[in-house]
C-alpha cells in the first residue's frame, strides 16, 4: 500500500468525524534558532498525519458540506526558483494536486480571500486555538464575519471547536502500517543503545556516547534523534531530564542513555538503558536494579487490551516500593506509601506515555473520572525507575538516605505495543538482563 493511500483513508475517516464541521488544520512554520538561521523544519503532527505534506506553512482544509471532489483543499507555497534555490524544492499548487491528492490547492496568499467561500454552508468551524499565531487571525476574522452575517445570510451562525478530540482519538490506535514504523524506529533506536554500551569506557565523555548514538541513528537512515537525548553518569541520571551531556565516565558510577530516533515520516522511537561504566554493577547498584526491572517486566504483562494506563502504572509502583521497604529506603505499608505519595522522593515520573508521531504522544488517559481503556493499537512506553539523591526532601517518618545509595540513577524504558493477546515490546532488541549490562 502506497503512503498516499493511507493518507487519503486518514482523510476519509476524519471527514466521517466531522459530521457538518469545516476543519483548518495549519502546517508547522520554520522557526528562527538565531539571526536568520533557522531549525530544522519539523512538520506540524496533525498535518501530517492526515497530509504527508512536509513543507512549512502550508493550510489544510477538510470540508465535509462540500461536493466530492472538493471536500480536501490544501493552500501551499507556490513554487518559486529565487527562492527554492535558497531553501530547496517546494511542490507548488500542482504538486498538491498531483502528488498529494488534493482535491484543490491554492496558492497561500490566497487563504484569507477564499477561506470564507469554502466555509459557506458548514455548522461550524473544527480549528485549534492558541497554536498557530500566522493562521489564527485569518481565521477569527472570517468567522466572526460569518457570525455577523447570519441573520442576512440565513445560515445559524458558525460555533468554533478544537478538532483535536477527534483527530487525536485516530491517532491514538495505530494501524498496521503505523505498527511497523514504530517497530522500524524501535529497532535503529535499540541497535544505538546496544552499540552505546558496547563502546563505553570509563575516561570518556558523555557527549562522546551521545555522538555515537546520534551518528547511527543517522547512518540507519532516520532523520535524527526523536528528542534531546539523556546521557547522564552518575548523579546525573538522577536529574530526570538532563542534557548537557558533558561529564567525564568514572568507573564504578552508572549510565543512563534515555535516546531514540525519529524516522523521516517522523515515527519515534524511545529507549532507556542504565548499566555500569565499568562493566560491573556495585551492591547497591544491582539491588536497585534488580528492582527497576522487576518492576518493568511486572508493568509490561500489565499492557493488556481492556486494562488502562494508570494500572499500568500501579504495577510497577507496587513492585517499587516492595523492593525500597526490603532495602530500608523506604517503611510502612505498600497501600499507604501510595496513598500518601511517600515515595515520590525516589520515584516522582509516571511509568510511560503514549507513542507515535510524537514522543510523548496525543491521546487522553481518562475520560472525566474513566480511565481509557487499552486498545489494540496503541502503543505506549513504559519506564519505571529509581533516583537516589537528597533533591527532595524526604517524607515525614521515611528513613534518611544513607550516603552508599546516593547518586544512582536508573530508568528502564520500553515502547510496548497492545495487541488482541499478550504485549509485544518493539523495543525487545535491545538487552536490559543484569548479565547483558556486565561484562
Amino acid at each position: 500500500m502506497s503512503n498516499q493511500i493511507i493518507f487519503q483513508e486518514r482523510r476519509t475517516r476524519f471527514l466521517d468525524q466531522l459530521g457538518g464541521h469545516a476543519a483548518i488544520i495549519p502546517a508547522a512554520s520554520s522557526v528562527i534558532h538565531h539571526a536568520d538561521c533557522e531549525y530544522p523544519f519539523r512538520q506540524d503532527s496533525d498535518f501530517w498525519y492526515l497530509t504527508g505534506f512536509d513543507e512549512p506553512d502550508a493550510v489544510a482544509l477538510f470540508l465535509p458540506h462540500r461536493p466530492h471532489g472538493e471536500r480536501y483543499v490544501l493552500f501551499v507555497l507556490p513554487k518559486d526558483s529565487s527562492i527554492e534555490i535558497w531553501n530547496g524544492f517546494r511542490w507548488g499548487v500542482e504538486g498538491a494536486v498531483n502528488h498529494f491528492h488534493a482535491d484543490i490547492a491554492h496558492p497561500l496568499q490566497q487563504l484569507p480571500n477564499l477561506l470564507e467561500e469554502y466555509i459557506v454552508g458548514a455548522e461550524g468551524l473544527a480549528f485549534r486555538i492558541g497554536k498557530y499565531e500566522k493562521i489564527e487571525p485569518i481565521v477569527l476574522k472570517v468567522w466572526s464575519e460569518q457570525i455577523n452575517k447570519s441573520s442576512r445570510s440565513g445560515y445559524a451562525p458558525l460555533s468554533l471547536k478544537p478538532p483535536c478530540s477527534l483527530l487525536h482519538k485516530l491517532r491514538l490506535r495505530k494501524d498496521s502500517w503505523e505498527v511497523d514504523r514504530l517497530r522500524e524506529a524501535a529497532y535503529i533506536s535499540a541497535g544505538a543503545h546496544e552499540l552505546a554500551r558496547n563502546v563505553t569506557q570509563p575516561g570518556m565523555n558523555e557527549r562522546a556516547i551521545q555522538a555515537e548514538i546520534e551518528k547511527f541513528f543517522l547512518e540507519k537512515g532516520a532523520r535524527g534523534p526523536a528528542y534531546g537525548s539523556i546521557v547522564a553518569s552518575g548523579d546525573n541520571a538522577c536529574i530526570l531530564h538532563y542534557t548537557a551531556n558533558c561529564a567525564p565516565l568514572s568507573d564504578g558510577k552508572l549510565l543512563l542513555i534515555d535516546a531514540g530516533c525519529s524516522l523521516v515520516d517522523y515515527y519515534n522511537g524511545d529507549i532507556t538503558r542504565t548499566f555500569p561504566i565499568g562493566g560491573k554493577f556495585t551492591s547497591e547498584q544491582r539491588a536497585l536494579y534488580e528492582i527497576v526491572l522487576i518492576a518493568q517486566k511486572a508493568a509490561i504483562e500489565s499492557v493488556v487490551s481492556g486494562n488502562n494506563t494508570e494500572e499500568v502504572h500501579l504495577t510497577a509502583v507496587r513492585v517499587l516500593i516492595e523492593g525500597l521497604i526490603t532495602l530500608g529506603l523506604l517503611k510502612g505499608k505498600v497501600d499507604s506509601l501510595i496513598e500518601q505519595g511517600a515515595y515520590r522522593h525516589l520515584y516522582m515520573h509516571r511509568t510511560g506515555h503514549w507513542l507515535g508521531l510524537d514522543v510523548h504522544d496525543v491521546g487522553s488517559y481518562r475520560l472525566g473520572d474513566y480511565q481509557v481503556a487499552l486498545e489494540p493499537g496503541m502503543v505506549l512506553t513504559v519506564e519505571p525507575g529509581l533516583y537516589i539523591s537528597d533533591r527532595l526532601p524526604i517524607p515525614e517518618g521515611q528513613p534518611s538516605i544513607h550516603e552508599r545509595w546516593k547518586g544512582i540513577g536508573i530508568r528502564i524504558e520500553d515502547d510496548v505495543l497492545v495487541t488482541e493477546f499478550e504485549p509485544e515490546v518493539l523495543s525487545s532488541n535491545a538487552l536490559k538482563s543484569i548479565e547483558a549490562m556486565e561484562r
